[in-house]
């Protein structure tokens, strides 16, 4: 079994949109309005975006260690990451550093969501 659809609650669906297409390479597959975004990432994953406050809901406050994670192949990819969220203004509280084995960047964004990058290979991080 592969996990391949997940819906993520936002409120500004057109802001997800962008951050998941400029920054992650997502693909845009559907938009109704302002309501539901339905995006791909090329490999099988479907990633609906929607805004329930246009459906009567609220939008959910995620648990603390929520978090939303990308793997890449190298270290490198992990700090390039890291460049183009700066550049885009995402504010970050920590650089990437090796953590469990792994090299890895946590940071905020779409209304304080966790995510992760993290390249898992097993090489030598070096001082990182």
């Amino acid at each position: 079994m592969q996990l391949n659809h997940l819906n993520l609650c936002v409120e500004n669906v057109h802001e997800a949109r962008d951050f998941f297409r400029d920054l992650f390479g997502f693909q845009l597959a559907d938009q109704k309005g302002d309501a539901i975004v339905v995006m791909n990432d090329g490999h099988g994953f479907t990633l609906v975006l929607s805004n329930p406050l246009l459906f009567g809901g609220v939008i959910p406050e995620y648990p603390k260690d929520f978090h939303i994670g990308f793997y890449v192949e190298t270290p490198e990819e992990v700090d390039q990451h890291c460049d183009r969220l700066e550049a885009a203004g995402i504010p970050m509280e920590k650089k990437p550093k090796k953590i469990r084995g792994g090299y890895t960047l946590y940071f905020r964004a779409l209304g304080g969501i966790m995510f992760e990058i993290t390249c898992l290979a097993k090489i030598n991080l070096g001082e990182k």
